[in-house]
C-alpha cells in the first residue's frame, strides 16, 4: 500500500484482528477477531481462558482430543469470545461482519449463525470440515483475504 492511500475496510478490519491475536494466551493458536456492523467496531476477541483463570501460558494448555484433533479446552476462541463481547455490553451483532485472522471451527460457527453475523471475512484456513457447511447451510458469505498490507509507521 501507497504511503497516499487509505486501507480498504476489509483491510483495515484484518489487520485490526491481527493486532488482536497478539493478545491470545493461548499458544497453541494464537487468533484475533472483530465484530464490525456499518464500519464500526462492536467488539474484539482473542483466543485466551475464562476472566479471571489461569493462563496457558503461565500453567499449560488442558489438552482434549475432539473430532479426532487436540484442541484447549482452557481457551475460550476468539470468535466467541467477540461475540460474548457484544452479549456483555449490551449490543446486537445481528448483521455483523466477523473479520477472523483463522476460519472459524464448528463450534464457533454454529455461535456466528445464532448471533446473527452475515460476512466472515478471514486469513487463514482451519482444519475443520463441518465449520464451511455450517456457514453455507446458513446463508453467511465467507470470504479468504490476503494478509493485510498496513504501513509501518
Amino acid at each position: 500500500m501507497s504511503a497516499n492511500k487509505r486501507p480498504h475496510w476489509d483491510e483495515y478490519f484484518l489487520a485490526m484482528a491481527r493486532l488482536a491475536s497478539k493478545r491470545s494466551t493461548c499458544p497453541r493458536r494464537r487468533v484475533g477477531a472483530v465484530l464490525v456492523k456499518e464500519h464500526r467496531v462492536l467488539a474484539t476477541g482473542y483466543n485466551g481462558s475464562v476472566r479471571g483463570a489461569p493462563h496457558c501460558l503461565d500453567v499449560g494448555c488442558l489438552l482434549v482430543t475432539k473430532e479426532g484433533r487436540q484442541s484447549c479446552a482452557r481457551a475460550v476462541h476468539a470468535e466467541l469470545n467477540a461475540i460474548l463481547q457484544c452479549a456483555l455490553n449490551g449490543v446486537s451483532s445481528n448483521g455483523a461482519v466477523l473479520y477472523c485472522t483463522d476460519f472459524p471451527c464448528s463450534d464457533c460457527a454454529k455461535a456466528l449463525v445464532q448471533a446473527g453475523v452475515k460476512r466472515v471475512v478471514y486469513l487463514a484456513d482451519y482444519p475443520d470440515k463441518n465449520s464451511s457447511l455450517i456457514l453455507n447451510e446458513a446463508g453467511i458469505t465467507l470470504e479468504k483475504a490476503a494478509e493485510p498490507q498496513l504501513l509501518d509507521n
